[in-house]
């Protein structure tokens, strides 16, 4: 068993405007970066490997927290949202009507068009969280909603449809312990990285 430590990026403009962001290559916002500086991390994850999505407003929350950039890996790239992307959730639910919600009703295979499903996600990370499985060594990763999320789905067993047992906080870090196969086997822990004083 391995520990895996995943970290959402700050705040983006569009995350701000509640814009589907998928691999469109925002930086933080002014208001991203202060909240990454007021994060305090637990000193042990100074001390663990650390990877990071290659888009900037992960890069950026990475280097702020560890002081240096990590090693990129594509696997951690946030879902792509396909021709969606820049729009939201509400103007996609009002433009597509049924079909946004047939859509929806998926679960792990809803897909935007020329986008990626969750389950296609999962299966980009599967190989990754077996590399950390076999290493051995815990591992932080700075990455993406889209990506927690399907991390989250399958320790716990959400299907993805209505809401996750947990509420998925920004500025926290999920503990998940990962096994053969790349699995991740259960959440252990959501720790608040507390502003710090």
């Amino acid at each position: 068993m391995s520990l895996l430590i995943m970290i959402r990026h700050g705040l983006t403009e569009w995350n701000i405007d509640h814009r589907l962001q998928g691999h469109a290559d925002l930086p933080l916002s002014d208001d991203g970066r202060r909240q990454v500086q007021s994060w305090r991390l637990p000193d042990k994850f100074l001390r663990y490997r650390w990877l990071t999505s290659p888009l900037r407003r992960a890069v950026e929350t990475a280097t702020l927290l560890k002081g240096e950039a990590p090693p990129a890996d594509e696997r951690l790239k946030e879902m792509s949202w396909g021709r969606w992307e820049g729009y939201t959730v509400d103007d996609l639910r009002a433009e597509l009507g049924d079909a946004m919600r047939e859509n929806e009703m998926r679960a792990l295979d809803f897909q935007p068009p020329e986008g990626e499903s969750p389950r296609q996600v999962q299966t980009r990370l599967w190989p990754l969280l077996d590399e950390i499985f076999v290493a051995g060594d815990p591992v932080v990763a700075v990455t993406h909603k889209g990506v927690m999320r399907a991390v989250y789905a399958e320790a716990v067993g959400w299907n993805m449809l209505g809401k996750p047992p947990h509420k998925m906080e920004d500025g926290v870090a999920q503990v998940y312990e990962i096994g053969p196969g790349g699995r991740p086997l259960r959440l252990a822990e959501i720790i608040e990285l507390e502003a710090a004083e």
